[in-house]
């Protein structure tokens, strides 16, 4: 069973209590393991991207689980008491996981930074959406390793095989890095990478000068 949540923890080692204590606040969760599909409570505070790139176990309550490949209905886990931020692979991040922003703190985050439409290929999902990076920084590095364990990616929707296991209305899913094994620029509407029109540019700028 995943994310040994029965292991016996070591005397003064901290619980759930001292870990809601901790937390203050919870927020809906909504993540995915390499088999495990997991709805529930989760004790953070703060941005919920923040929270996962600690690395850090994370407690959680209310759990119900599915398998990913839609199997079976989601039941009860209630013996899941916490989670490994390594052992997700994908989680579905709503407004209700983020502090409330204003419009204009919004375009703040996206100032500087250019978007790129892509397909991301974390088995066994693949994330169809937009990224957003710095000048210079071209999607192929997102395989490159880094100190955020997490990358946003909005306007998005994860798939497994062909089968859409995320809801098109959630703000962001945050991709973990570590299972990241392929990184496509690609039309968003179709999932597949643009085709060249024949002939020549007919001028302005493309992404990969304004990488630049």
């Amino acid at each position: 069973m995943p994310f040994d949540f029965l292991r016996r923890r070591k005397p003064g080692e901290p619980g759930p209590a001292d870990a809601r204590a901790a937390a203050g606040s919870t927020v809906a969760f909504d993540g995915l393991s390499e088999e495990w599909h997991l709805r529930g409570r989760m004790h953070v505070s703060g941005r919920l991207s923040d929270v996962l790139n600690r690395r850090e176990a994370i407690e959680i309550s209310d759990v119900t689980w599915a398998p990913v490949d839609g199997s079976a209905d989601f039941a009860p886990a209630p013996g899941l008491r916490s989670i490994d931020p390594y052992d997700l692979i994908l989680v579905l991040a709503g407004e209700a996981s983020l502090p409330p922003l204003s419009d204009a703190e919004r375009s703040a985050h996206k100032v500087h930074k250019i978007s790129y439409d892509v397909a991301l290929e974390v088995p066994p999902f693949r994330v169809i959406g937009t990224v957003y990076l710095y000048p210079g920084s071209e999607p192929e590095r997102l395989l490159d390793r880094a100190t955020e364990m997490f990358v946003p990616v909005v306007d998005a929707v994860a798939y497994a095989g062909d089968r859409p296991v995320s809801d098109p209305e959630v703000d962001a899913i945050l991709v973990n890095r570590f299972y990241l094994r392929g990184v496509e620029q690609v039309d968003k509407r179709t999932g597949v990478k643009p085709q060249k029109l024949p002939g020549l540019p007919l001028g302005g700028t493309s992404w990969q000068e304004r990488s630049k």
